[in-house]
């Protein structure tokens, strides 16, 4: 099992102080075991091939919005809200090949990322990226667990589909806008995997 390299250090200090408290008093393991095994579990980072034609999934979750609006970026696009609770894999992947255009950190509240206004109240990152279908637009949205964005891009880097280009620690939401001559294959309440489902064409 591969884990994502953003996770050693925590993982790393869950095992060092689970064996701390274990020499110290063997009750604590049966408490400090379970966190460990889902520190573990939640770094996990499985290697994942794109199927199909078309935009993938950035993110692990459910879809919980889809409807049309528009960003600065993007003009009128369409959106999709993807949420990951604590158990899904939490790094994000490109949706489409593209080169990055587009990047801004929003400070903001850690509410409930499956909120209404979590996408315009929540601390967040935008990275936007021209493709050959035109302009899209991710949002890393931090929620009421998450404590921290991962995105270590730069302007004019060029990922491919399905490559990784993030991740968000500990429960949150991805947003994504499409072109609107995309066409949604995806609805409310569907779990899709990232990197490997087509929400659209």
């Amino acid at each position: 099992m591969k884990f994502a390299r953003d996770g050693y250090f925590i993982m790393t200090c869950v095992f060092a102080a689970a064996v701390l408290l274990g020499l110290l008093c063997r009750w604590t393991l049966v408490v400090m075991l379970p966190v460990l095994a889902l520190t573990v579990w939640f770094f996990r980072d499985p290697e994942r091939t794109p199927e199909g034609e078309g935009w993938l999934s950035p993110a692990d979750g459910e879809v919980v919005e889809i409807f049309e609006t528009e960003h600065p970026y993007t003009g009128k696009a369409l959106k999709i809200g993807i949420f990951m609770n604590i158990f899904s894999v939490h790094v994000n992947r490109m949706p489409s090949a593209g080169t990055i255009e587009y990047l801004e950190y929003v400070p903001g509240k850690k509410w409930f990322a499956n909120a209404d206004k979590a996408s315009e109240d929540n601390e967040r990152m935008y990275v936007g990226y021209e493709s050959e279908k035109g302009r899209v637009l991710l949002t890393q949205i931090a929620g009421l667990v998450a404590r921290r964005i991962v995105c270590r891009l730069k302007k004019g880097d060029r990922l491919e589909r399905g490559q990784r280009f993030g991740m968000i620690k500990f429960g949150s939401k991805v947003d994504v806008y499409l072109p609107l001559s995309a066409r949604c294959l995806v609805k409310t309440g569907q779990k899709v995997t990232a990197g490997r489902t087509v929400i659209a064409r």
